[in-house]
């Protein structure tokens, strides 16, 4: 078995950071599934959709997914949370047992936690691009739902990221609960 993490929200101004941990059985013939893997980014999303339905209904496989929000981001800083959110997933999935865990760069799990960062890891290693595949879908869906709730930020459209129509937003606005301050200060919005 392999253990794969990534996050997908690092930089954007809005919303959590998402972390997806995968416990991938070698076992898994991830060509039946019929779509190109590669890093979430890289992927339409149609494609991801469909990854992420493809995941999620396959009983081999074991995943989790764990988020900080925006007051834990302002509070401890995003590479914090992003660790913090890839410790509780990592435990969520493999329990009491301290695999060794493949992870993209810049995340990071307890020193006791076997671990290797890989750079461009959502390239290189199967269960990572699958982590990277869980965490886009889940944040982009709940910056979607966020949209329905809030529709001034056009959450939909950018999903958080820092466009020119959402920092034009924010400064006639003002920020949302869903906002990172630290983040906004940075560009001199606030």
């Amino acid at each position: 078995m392999v253990i794969g993490i990534d996050e997908v929200g690092r930089g954007p101004l809005a919303g959590p950071v998402v972390v997806a941990c995968v416990l991938l059985p070698n076992t898994i013939n991830l060509e039946s599934s019929g779509l190109p893997l590669r890093d979430s980014k890289k992927l339409t999303e149609k494609q991801r959709k469909e990854w992420f339905l493809w995941i999620t209904r396959n009983p081999a496989i074991r995943y989790a997914i764990a988020r900080s929000q925006p007051r834990t981001i302002d509070t401890i800083t995003i590479s914090r949370a992003a660790n913090k959110a890839a410790y509780r997933a990592y435990t969520h999935v493999v329990g009491d047992e301290t695999p060794h865990a493949l992870l993209d760069a810049g995340l990071k799990l307890p020193k006791h936690i076997l671990q290797e960062a890989i750079i461009k890891g959502d390239e290189k290693i199967p269960a990572i691009a699958l982590a990277s595949i869980i965490a886009k879908v889940t944040r982009d869906t709940y910056m979607e739902r966020m949209h329905i709730k809030n529709p001034t930020y056009n959450f939909k459209e950018n999903k958080g990221y820092g466009t020119k129509a959402h920092i034009a937003t924010l400064k006639r606005y003002g920020p949302s609960p869903l906002h990172r301050l630290t983040f906004i200060r940075k560009l001199g919005i606030l």
